[in-house]
């Protein structure tokens, strides 16, 4: 099959608008399969469209096949490098937005990893993605991908990557986009499981920012949510402390709304 009988014809032969459409249909109908042999030796073809190799490589990331974590774990090594780098661009960045896609069809593809028995190759390539969010661009859809138990097992990454992106920010680099924010969203990601190193880390990206961009303390506030106890409500304060009217009344709205989860969950005194 050509790459537009793959990735452009749908199941029962109908010609597809979008190859979206296709993946987003495999992921519940189990004739994808079918196609896994001509995707993975279309994205080994180093003579294809980058184009049609990149839709090859989220076809099978989407449904969780191993050959599609690998070449995500690969293109993340590769960078710049990768032959389908800049075939997508962020609209409001005009930077590279492969790899938010990528990280999107990881997410897309959860419940399949588990039914084929890829989740420890799935969680490879998260981390792979996680190791380059101090460079490249995510569009938030990296965190969606960090559910609890895939947070867990990449903490350390993200310690470490958020560490070098505070470290690039202090020397005076920037990526061409929303680093502060893209950190904060990962610092958030771990909140649930380490509340002390999700405060942490996010407080040291907003620290080294001269001036707190409004976007990057709104999306702080879920870590006020997210992690237990003391830690979020401190970070909570902290974060009326150097924010606007705004960031005030979300974090008050958000504590309030700890503060009623909690009586529901204890009880009333007697």
């Amino acid at each position: 099959m050509g790459a537009d009988e793959l990735l452009r014809t749908g199941f029962d032969g109908d010609r597809l608008s979008s190859p979206y459409d296709l993946i987003e249909a495999g992921i519940e109908d189990r004739r994808h399969r079918e196609r896994v042999p001509g995707l993975t030796a279309l994205l080994a073809d180093g003579t294809a469209p980058a184009t049609d190799r990149f839709l090859a490589c989220y076809a099978l990331t989407a449904w969780a096949e191993a050959g599609g974590y690998s070449e995500v774990i690969d293109a993340a090594a590769a960078g710049k490098q990768t032959s389908w780098y800049d075939t997508l661009i962020d609209r409001t960045y005009s930077v590279d937005s492969t790899f938010a896609h990528l990280a999107m069809a990881i997410s897309d593809g959860e419940h399949l990893a588990r039914g084929k028995e890829t989740e420890s190759k799935r969680t490879e390539a998260v981390r792979a993605l996680v190791g380059i969010a101090d460079t490249e661009y995510f569009d938030g859809k990296l965190e969606y991908v960090l559910d609890e138990t895939t947070a867990e097992s990449v903490i350390e990454d993200i310690k470490s990557v958020v560490e070098r992106g505070i470290q690039s920010s202090a020397e005076g680099e920037r990526p061409g986009f929303d680093l502060p924010t893209q950190l904060v969203d990962l610092a958030a990601a771990v909140a649930t499981v380490d509340g002390p190193t999700a405060v942490d880390l996010a407080t040291r990206v907003i620290a080294e920012e001269t001036h707190s961009h409004y976007r990057t303390l709104n999306h702080a506030v879920s870590i006020v949510y997210r992690a237990k106890g003391l830690q979020g409500q401190v970070f909570g304060e902290y974060l009326k402390s150097i924010g606007n009217e705004k960031i005030r009344s979300q974090v008050d709205e958000v504590l309030a709304s700890r503060h009623q989860l909690s009586q529901q969950e204890n009880g009333p005194r007697a």
